[in-house]
């Protein structure tokens, strides 16, 4: 009922932060958004997710409107402002106000969004029996560098999880054009196969996420084989192993994928597998020394 988030330089109540209709992130889907998780009242991996926004803002010309906006202090004073010690933050920024349209006129001064509110993990057991995934109808476009993006115009990514979450699902796994694994709804999406950890590269039409990563990372430090490169559906009934990551959910198994004829596979005997423990604990222990 209190809560508080960052408008433009300035902390607001939230029913009190409005935006133009001519805004055109709202008009035009243009703009962009990191999601961060607090833990004990800190960000984890902040500067990471800035970068990975600055990265994208080249792209599409908002590099010059948000270099010099510090976007780190904007999250921190929003995530502040809500006296929060666990909690969700979504940092956005749009192109802003403009009358006109976005290729006739740059416009001016960009729309800049925190949010923070509290979040509750999942409870461990969820950990413990897996997520149950669906196949996504619609697929994204490999050849696509904005498919690459965490942009705003998300509209792929949120019905295919209405769909997954129609069918009592946890999540969804979404296929490129050229019927190669891509991405979960929301996560990266991972698969132990022969031993090895396999993921979908970034030329698959993923968005590189951040978790995805340190998790790559972790994996090297523990001695664990990772191959990124195309990724064929048929490893969803080969595979010993599979999971998704989000700097929300962290490391969470997939033990049953379903498809859209509703024949379904059960991964590992419905349980996590070592490499996917192994990966959750060390992914744990970094984020708890990094915000201890």
């Amino acid at each position: 009922m209190n809560e508080k988030v960052y408008l433009n330089g300035q902390i607001v109540p939230a029913d009190k932060a409005l935006l133009s209709v001519n805004d055109h992130g709202f008009l035009y889907g243009y703009g962009l958004f990191q999601t961060v998780r607090a833990y004990n009242g800190k960000m984890f991996l902040l500067d990471r997710h800035i970068m990975r926004l600055y990265e994208a803002a080249k792209v599409i010309g908002l590099e010059d409107k948000i270099k010099d906006i510090d976007l780190a202090k904007a999250c921190d004073d929003t995530l502040a402002a809500n006296g929060l010690k666990e909690a969700r933050i979504r940092l956005t920024v749009t192109n802003g106000d403009g009358a006109a349209l976005p290729w006739v006129d740059k416009g001016g001064k960009p729309t800049i969004v925190v949010t923070a509110v509290p979040y509750t993990p999942f409870p461990e057991e969820k950990y413990n029996t897996g997520f149950h995934a669906g196949i996504a109808s619609e697929r994204r476009m490999k050849q696509s560098s904005f498919s690459a993006m965490k942009s705003i115009n998300y509209l792929l990514n949120v019905v295919e999880r209405m769909e997954a979450a129609a069918k009592g699902l946890d999540e969804t796994i979404i296929l490129n054009d050229e019927g190669y694994i891509a991405e979960g709804g929301g996560s990266n999406v991972f698969f132990v196969d022969g031993g090895k950890l396999v993921t979908p590269s970034l030329d698959n039409g993923i968005i590189p996420g951040v978790t995805r990563e340190v998790v790559i990372e972790l994996a090297g430090k523990l001695g664990i084989s990772v191959r990124e490169g195309p990724v064929g559906i048929g490893i969803i009934k080969r595979c010993e192993e599979a999971f998704m990551t989000n700097a929300i959910i962290e490391v969470m198994p997939i033990t049953q994928v379903s498809d859209n004829a509703g024949n379904s596979v059960t991964i590992n005997g419905g349980k996590p597998g070592e490499v996917t423990r192994r990966l959750m604990a060390a992914y744990r222990e970094m984020v708890k020394k990094e915000t201890a």
